[in-house]
């Protein structure tokens, strides 16, 4: 007999957590206990900021990966809690990936995939309100591919005129990227200036908006490219996100995260 369904975190009541600056998180996979964490330090990534190894670099310019938005937003959660080497367990428990769920169709969570020969190896997922988007998990199967959805995440919020670029807690990986630990107060300073400034075109819309940009700079079709299914959360996703892209956009996002504001 199949468990039953966990109740999803209202989309209302996690929204107002968000914008205060705290998150849920759960203590096993199995878990359908829920606590709200509000770290004493928080980890951002200034979206002026980005470190770009000559690896990476080199991984988004030659588009090594198909980049999609919202195209697989459940696989990359799957992914995203699926036991790992060393780390067995989940943060992610079916509660939270159940919430998430919902608020990916309420239009306030995103997810980014890299894809490889029809296969979803690696990508990331947040949540975004008005000019702040709060990263949760990335995975990867492939080298450089969730680090790829990354840069990508960041040339999409600089388009967008997204002010913040929240990581929750500061790792060694995070750091190498160019994350810096912030006080709780200086966060909640910044996070406040992010609500304030009202809504921000969606992660979606600043992807849809981008592939548009890539498909007007003529550059032609390779193995990488803006798929035409990345839309709006909650819009039925391509049945082949490996479909035909309309560009070859990796020298745009570099133009992207190098341009000074």
């Amino acid at each position: 007999m199949h468990a039953p369904a966990p109740q999803p975190i209202p989309v209302e009541l996690l929204l107002i957590a968000y914008r205060s600056g705290i998150f849920p998180m759960a203590d096993s996979r199995d878990d359908d206990e829920v606590y709200w964490v509000e770290p004493r330090e928080r980890a951002v990534i200034p979206l002026d900021g980005l470190r770009l190894s000559r690896s990476l670099a080199k991984a988004v310019r030659q588009d090594r990966f198909r980049v999609t938005c919202n195209a697989d937003f459940d696989g990359v959660i799957a992914a995203c809690a699926a036991p790992r080497p060393g780390h067995p367990e989940s943060w992610i428990s079916r509660r939270i990936a159940a919430s998430y769920r919902a608020l990916h169709l309420a239009g306030h969570a995103h997810s980014l995939e890299c894809w490889r020969d029809g296969e979803l190896v690696g990508g990331l997922y947040g949540v975004g309100f008005d000019h702040a988007f709060c990263g949760e998990s990335m995975f990867s199967r492939a080298p450089d591919a969730s680090k790829v959805a990354l840069a990508w995440l960041v040339a999409l919020l600089r388009r967008a005129g997204y002010r913040l670029l929240d990581c929750q807690f500061m790792t060694e990986h995070l750091a190498s990227l160019g994350a810096m630990a912030m006080s709780r107060e200086a966060y909640l300073a910044r996070l406040a200036e992010a609500v304030a400034a009202g809504p921000a075109p969606t992660l979606a819309e600043a992807y849809a908006s981008f592939g548009g940009a890539a498909a007007a700079a003529g550059a032609g079709a390779g193995a990488g490219g803006v798929a035409a299914a990345g839309g709006a959360a909650g819009a039925a996703p391509s049945s082949s996100p490996e479909g035909a892209a309309v560009s070859c956009p990796g020298k745009l996002i570099l133009q992207s995260l190098t341009q000074t504001s």
